[in-house]
């Protein structure tokens, strides 16, 4: 008698992603023959981890690494060194780094990304049909006409919109409704992870809170993981499970959401929560944290700690080594040895 074997299906699975060391450097050439004279280093050595079925809010300033480990992890940008693990379809984890086109194919109908402009995210000259039913022509070629028009009814109706919106154009929509376009686009082909790439940033405060409940009730219901990548300090903290946060293409804190923002323990996490507003105009965050100087650039990132040559208790020491992830507390990491 022939014994099946157990295959892990995500929500069994104790790591549905899996990043050690990420690098992602971008070659600067000049002058007459082009040659390499230096190298953006946007992402420098990010390790983490996602369980099934959470929120990784990612934060930091414009240009700190957020939406290039995105793009890594779906393969939209090169990997210098590093590996992803990730979950193929029989439940081997697979380092997905680096993958050429035709082996990475399997993986994208896993990883699906909602980009940061729904403006320019969805062709103007494809009806919404199209748009949504692209996944499932390059996925599942084996759908039928009516199978796929019937399913892209049914992922309109899921993100709250109208199947018969079907045959319109996304001139035709608002912004909002742009993105929930995206979603639908997004969820075709039943993604177990989605990279959330600053999807609220450019709607109305009104509409944000809608597609972050959206984004919610999607989760629940299709399980779903989700890498959220914003700037939104408040945006961050209501959706995520856990919180990292990024500086010049570093990680310098990571902790469940209560605890880096009640808690923050490094000195960037501190100056960024305490800039952060409160809803409330009776509650202050206490003293207001201000860093002197200006980020440096990532062409020519400071030796040792890239936050060193702003941060109120650097060392001379820091300059030594860049500090890697170190457990503070309980699920609380902080990549400095004087917190």
């Amino acid at each position: 008698m022939s014994q099946k074997t157990a295959v892990k299906t995500d929500t069994d699975r104790k790591h549905i992603l899996e990043v050690t060391d990420l690098k992602v450097h971008f070659p600067i050439h000049g002058g007459l023959f082009l040659k390499q004279v230096g190298e953006v280093k946007a992402v420098d050595g990010v390790s983490f981890s996602m369980k099934p079925g959470e929120t990784l809010g990612m934060v930091g300033e414009s240009g700190c690494g957020k939406t290039t480990i995105g793009k890594a992890l779906i393969n939209l940008a090169p990997v210098t060194s590093g590996r992803i693990m990730f979950p193929a379809k029989d439940g081997t984890m697979t380092d997905i780094a680096g993958l050429n086109r035709s082996a990475m194919r399997p993986f994208r109908s896993r990883i699906q990304m909602v980009f940061q402009d729904p403006y320019s995210s969805l062709n103007p000259r494809m009806s919404v049909e199209a748009i949504v039913s692209e996944p499932l022509d390059i996925h599942l070629p084996e759908l039928g006409r009516k199978e796929k028009r019937e399913k892209v009814g049914w992922l309109l109706e899921k993100v709250g919109l109208r199947a018969a919106y079907a045959s319109r154009y996304p001139h035709e929509f608002s912004g909002g409704q742009r993105q929930r376009i995206g979603l639908a686009r997004a969820l075709a082909t039943n993604p177990a992870f989605i990279i959330a790439d600053e999807p609220v940033s450019a709607l109305d405060v009104s509409i944000q809170a809608q597609i972050i409940n959206l984004l919610q009730d999607l989760q629940d219901e299709f399980n779903l993981t989700y890498l959220f990548i914003a700037h939104d300090l408040s945006v961050v903290e209501h959706i995520s499970d856990r919180i990292a946060v990024m500086y010049l293409g570093n990680m310098v804190e990571l902790g469940t959401s209560q605890d880096v923002n009640k808690k923050p323990l490094h000195p960037y996490t501190r100056a960024l929560m305490s800039a952060a507003p409160l809803p409330d105009p009776y509650k202050t965050r206490g003293e207001r944290i201000i860093l002197k100087g200006d980020v440096p650039s990532p062409l020519a990132k400071p030796s040792g700690c890239g936050f060193r040559t702003r941060c109120p208790i650097a060392r001379p020491e820091c300059a030594d080594r860049v500090p890697g992830l170190q457990e503070k507390a309980p699920g609380h990491f902080a990549a400095c040895p004087y917190v």
